[in-house]
């Protein structure tokens, strides 16, 4: 089968695409034909050695397809050949940039008819971690301020739709004007642009002094330092990740003036350790996208072949959205 291979740490222009021996089915596993798979920044830094995980080489690289289920193993109960689904697999290996790949049963979502797969390969990893963040982590109530960052990308316009509908008032922030209008076209009540506007500022402006009760953090570095300033009395800052490269330090008495709390969200490890939650979460998140309450965005679809291409784009903070491969 073709794939997107990753033999070396060298980032995205390091991988190739090459003819491989196609992956079978441990008992626990669901084996599909991969039609769609999206590009995550999750998956320039796998590619690159940057994650906290380094998966064993050579793999295939990528971590979301969608396809359909062509066998599974003795175990597996709850899917069967012919199944349309949705797949997560971010342990390296067989990976989602090739015609087919494997995933644990307990990371294999039924696909609602009323998706289709590019849709569909957009969804368990932005909206899973999204849902998992703001409702399990962060007990966002309705009529919260929720602030996100790096709300254009794919992990944080899933932030900002499902803030929407679970009924906060939205605040994205964003590296430039440009991308202001997908994130208000999502439900951003405001937006601000960090390159020329200080977020502390704004956000303590946006809420009257008050801060914002809820954060959602996938960017760290200076985005994390201003957070800490412009959270609420007993606000939750969500930490999900370190897009901007650089983990931030924190000075705990500034949590303590504000009896604020810093939340950890790790989505990858929480779908292992409590597989049948990942499944009643994720199987809410496809029914909320199948009756239109929640629209991933894809904004270009691209071959395979041009993998390299689409993961430098997500790493170079060009894309809006998610960029998906087609690959059936």
């Amino acid at each position: 089968m073709k794939a997107v291979l990753c033999k070396d740490f060298a980032g995205p222009d390091g991988l190739v695409v090459e003819e491989v021996e196609p992956p079978h089915p441990a008992d626990d596993e669901v084996l599909l034909t991969v039609h769609s798979a999206s590009v995550n920044f999750m998956d320039t830094l796998l590619v690159s050695g940057l994650y906290q995980m380094k998966p064993d080489l050579p793999f295939v690289a990528g971590t979301d397809a969608a396809g359909e289920v062509v066998a599974v193993g003795r175990r597996v109960k709850r899917i069967k050949p012919g199944d349309r689904v949705a797949a997560f697999n971010w342990t390296g290996g067989t990976g989602a940039f090739a015609e087919e790949m494997v995933a644990k049963e307990w990371r294999v979502v039924p696909l609602p008819e009323e998706v289709d797969y590019s849709i569909g390969s957009a969804i368990l990893h932005a909206y899973s971690t999204a849902l998992y963040a703001l409702r399990e982590r962060g007990q966002l109530a309705r009529g919260e301020t929720l602030v996100v960052h790096g709300a254009a990308g794919g992990v944080g316009l899933a932030a900002v739709d499902v803030g929407r509908h679970l009924g906060a008032r939205v605040i994205g922030t964003v590296g430039s004007d440009a991308k202001k209008a997908i994130v208000r076209e999502y439900g951003a009540e405001e937006v601000i642009n960090y390159a020329t506007e200080s977020i502390r500022d704004r956000v303590r402006e946006l809420t009257g002094g008050k801060g914002a009760e809820i954060i959602y953090d996938p960017v760290g570095g200076d985005a994390f330092d201003q957070s800490i300033r412009c959270i609420a009395w007993n606000g939750r800052i969500l930490v999900v990740g370190f897009a901007s490269g650089r983990i931030p330090q924190l000075p705990v008495n500034l949590a303590l003036l504000k009896s604020c709390s810093v939340v950890g969200v790790f989505t990858g490890a929480w779908v292992d350790k409590f597989p049948e939650e990942h499944q009643t979460l994720s199987r809410q998140i496809m029914e909320w996208v199948a009756q239109g309450h929640l629209k991933p965005c894809v904004s270009r679809v691209m071959p395979l072949e041009q993998a390299r291409q689409a993961m430098n784009a997500i790493a170079e903070r060009t894309a809006i959205g998610r960029i998906v491969l087609k690959v059936r």
